[in-house]
């Protein structure tokens, strides 16, 4: 791409504002967003479109008020309006328990989006360009991503816009001399040690330049392709979504619609599903995803359930998986050893213990599996008419009976968690376990059971 104005412009056009709109551009005084603001100030004085410059002032540095008002003077000049603001970056990082890099980040966006929720007809305009989002790629790939994380940055998204993603280091460099443009130097930018960035760009890059010269380039061509085939994934995931049954705090999936989806598309529809619950993706990780889907490929028998963040329940039952926010009906669900499920009002975790339960850990010992019987455990609702027979009394009683005798009324006793192995009432939560499921030692299964507030009964 050639550095001339007329070329640079052909080459952002497509992101750069229309008439009547606003540009929101990012300026820190460095050489790329000076690029940047030199560019949209020609563009919108030509188009009718209105520039904002706006500067946030880290106070990280003894330069950063130079910084500040060099980009302030040189907007003067020009008449660009000119907005700044500022943060104790260092303070809002130990309070908020984040890196110097990540507490700089939120607060200057948090700064920037202000400024968009004013400006309902304004976009923010950022000069990442293509080295940048290399790094971009080798960072995410570094810390752990999916596809959307190794497809980069995108030209445009929530508002954001990147018109310089095309446009290399180089070519911005030749951009700037040609037409005049000063920068201010960032001291931190040469020090690998500031930021995990810097040190990818001023270590990592160079290595692989001198492998290909066009290491850039491909890295950013490879995000590209990456990034089109995420959104061919999730083009599929919403087709496979769109008659999914959404209810206040309940989204219903069919099993089937899982069950035909690739593998690759089947996180995608859970976390849609998700959406649709109105809980944010926040916190819902991988392993998450692949729990659920776990459960979906053991069959559609019994009821299964698992918990996951932000108070959503998933349950397999039949032919669809349920989604849902709001307490459920309690139903009989199997108890998985290890992985806690909340019942009701309370949280239930099956524990395998040869050397017999915590002292002191509230719940139901059952004897070990027996080699004759399948073992599975389950928890369901207090049967009135069901029977046990408790450990030194004359005969069984009915769980009706029972409650009555433990001054435990109709509303309570209704709530309680029947255990059942094989489908055999085996224990009732503060009745006890029947005599013929108690163990003979200190071997045993035990089934821990909390309130979901945290206290215990």
């Amino acid at each position: 791409m050639g550095t001339s104005k007329s070329r640079m412009m052909k080459d952002a056009a497509a992101w750069l504002p229309g008439p009547g709109r606003t540009a929101v551009c990012a300026v820190s005084g460095g050489l790329d967003s000076m690029c940047l603001l030199h560019l949209l100030w020609t563009w919108c004085r030509e188009r009718d479109a209105y520039l904002l410059a706006a500067h946030f002032n880290h106070q990280l540095r003894p330069t950063a008020d130079r910084d500040e008002a060099f980009v302030r003077d040189w907007c003067a000049v020009r008449e660009i309006p000119f907005t700044a603001g500022r943060g104790d970056v260092e303070a809002y990082g130990k309070q908020q328990g984040l890196s110097v890099e990540e507490a700089a980040r939120t607060l200057r966006y948090d700064f920037l989006r202000g400024l968009l929720d004013a400006r309902p007809q304004a976009a923010l305009y950022t000069a990442h360009h293509m080295e940048d989002n290399a790094e971009t790629v080798l960072l995410n790939l570094i810390r752990g991503t999916g596809l959307r994380g190794l497809g980069g940055m995108v030209h445009c998204r929530d508002r954001i816009c990147r018109p310089l993603l095309d446009v290399s280091r180089e070519e911005l460099a030749s951009y700037a001399a040609a037409h005049g443009i000063p920068h201010v130097e960032d001291e931190t930018n040469a020090d690998p040690s500031a930021a995990a960035r810097n040190r990818i760009r001023l270590e990592v890059m160079p290595l692989l330049r001198e492998i290909n010269p066009r290491a850039a380039e491909h890295l950013h061509e490879a995000a590209g392709r990456l990034s089109e085939a995420d959104a061919a994934l999730e083009g599929d995931a919403a087709a496979r979504t769109a008659g999914m049954e959404v209810r206040q705090g309940r989204v219903t999936l069919p099993r089937e619609a899982l069950m035909d989806a690739s593998a690759a598309v089947r996180p995608r529809m859970l976390l849609r599903a998700i959406d649709r619950l109105g809980v944010g993706r926040k916190d819902f990780g991988a392993a998450h995803l692949e729990a659920v889907l776990d459960l979906m490929e053991k069959g559609t028998g019994r009821e299964r359930r698992l918990d996951l963040p932000h108070g959503v329940t998933a349950r397999f039952r039949g032919d669809a998986l349920v989604l849902e926010t709001r307490p459920g009906l309690l139903t009989e669900a199997e108890l998985t050893p290890g992985r806690p499920l909340t019942w009701g009002v309370y949280v239930l975790t099956l524990w395998e213990c040869p050397e017999g339960p915590a002292e002191g850990t509230p719940g139901l010992s059952l004897r070990p599996r027996r080699e004759a019987e399948g073992g599975i455990v389950t928890a369901a609702p207090c049967p009135p008419g069901g029977r046990l027979r408790l450990p030194e009394a004359k005969g069984s009683r009915s769980v009706k009976r029972l409650c009555l005798d433990f001054g435990i009324d109709l509303t309570e006793r209704d709530g309680l968690p029947a255990i059942y192995v094989d489908g055999t009432l085996a224990a009732v939560w503060h009745l006890g376990t029947d005599a013929g499921y108690l163990p003979e030692g200190r071997d045993c299964r035990f089934v821990e059971i909390r309130r979901t507030e945290g206290r215990t009964l």
